[in-house]
């Protein structure tokens, strides 16, 4: 099978390889899928680039890229027989593994190929994985109603909290989002959009609710935004925070964010605890099949192209996930 892959860290184009591997055999518990479609996301990027605190090569070759789509051709033993054939997304493929997304097939737990609604294509379901799961865990990991609620999104436009705006709306909340210009405020998704490059975000989220705030804070950058997220989140509210980029190691204002009774969630989508992340993903196969999510796909090529689809990532060159075809 063709297989893109590395053997240390560095720049996409000095260390990503493509060529043959052997393709893999499922083995107990597993399914063999023909991945038809795989995201690359930020994650797989710093990854790839060793950029994390630490890092060091976990395997002495790492084919990269946790989410994708496609198909199963072969399952394991413990696996029913009749998952051969089913159209699926993966999750975790690359998490604390070898093998991930970017190849012709990959072999993983039956658990982490979920079933695709026919109404989504493969693209749209190399999409799931991260930034699907992570904005709903974000917003429902901790058993919120959101009905009536007012939920502010940062980094609206992004491939996170276009899904988190999404998803808020469903349910019954009112959104805010913070993004760059026009053109990612339309991209958000949000009823409301501030610029947070010519506003000050506390003072306009203030008066938008009219003094009350927030309930829910999603929050890209936790370290950045911590300021105007203790101003604008109500008493007894939810900050729920999955990057903090800006500021790796930021100082936290406990007491005033104890004096509110606020909620700090740091979350990871690589880590969802196996009923939440089952609930999460019947919640998003209802939304699939009623036509209610959309997705932001951005053509990446194949997998010959995954130099150039790293460093678009990085450069934050596109508004959406970019997919490989396989």
């Amino acid at each position: 099978m063709k297989a893109v892959w590395y053997e240390r860290f560095g720049p996409a184009e000095d260390v990503l390889v493509i060529g043959d591997m052997e393709t893999p055999d499922p083995g107990p518990g597993e399914v063999l899928v023909r991945v038809r479609a795989s995201g690359v996301n930020p994650s797989d990027v710093k990854l790839r680039a060793g950029a994390r605190p630490g890092a060091v090569m976990a395997f002495p070759r790492i084919v990269p890229h946790s989410d994708g789509a496609g198909v199963i051709e072969a399952v394991g033993a413990g696996v029913d027989p009749a998952r051969i054939g089913a159209r699926v997304w993966l999750w975790n493929a690359g998490w604390e593994r070898a093998f991930g997304t970017a190849a012709e097939y990959v072999a993983l737990p039956s658990e982490q190929a979920r079933d695709l609604s026919d109404s989504t294509s493969f693209e749209e379901g190399a999409c799931l994985g991260i930034p699907a799961m992570t904005a709903w865990y974000a917003l429902f990991g901790d058993g919120a109603d959101l009905s009536g609620k007012t939920v502010l999104v940062t980094g609206g436009a992004g491939t996170v909290g276009r899904y988190a705006c999404q998803m808020a709306r469903l349910a019954g909340a009112r959104v805010i989002a913070t993004v760059s210009s026009p053109e990612k405020g339309a991209h958000s998704t949000a009823e409301t959009w501030i610029s947070y490059r010519d506003t000050d975000v506390a003072d306009a989220v203030l008066e938008l609710t009219r003094g009350e705030g927030v309930d829910r804070i999603v929050e890209v950058d936790f370290g950045a935004n911590q300021e105007a997220a203790l101003k604008v989140v109500r008493p007894g509210g939810v900050i729920a925070a999955y990057a903090s980029a800006a500021e790796m190691a930021p100082t936290l204002s406990f007491y005033p964010f104890m004096f509110r009774n606020v909620t700090l969630r740091m979350l990871i989508a690589y880590l969802i605890p196996a009923d939440i992340h089952t609930a999460g993903t019947r919640q998003l196969a209802a939304w699939l099949d009623a036509g209610a999510l959309s997705h932001a796909v951005v053509p990446g090529g194949d997998l010959s192209n995954a130099a150039e689809a790293h460093d678009r990532v990085s450069k934050g060159e596109k508004l959406g996930t970019i997919v490989l075809t396989c």
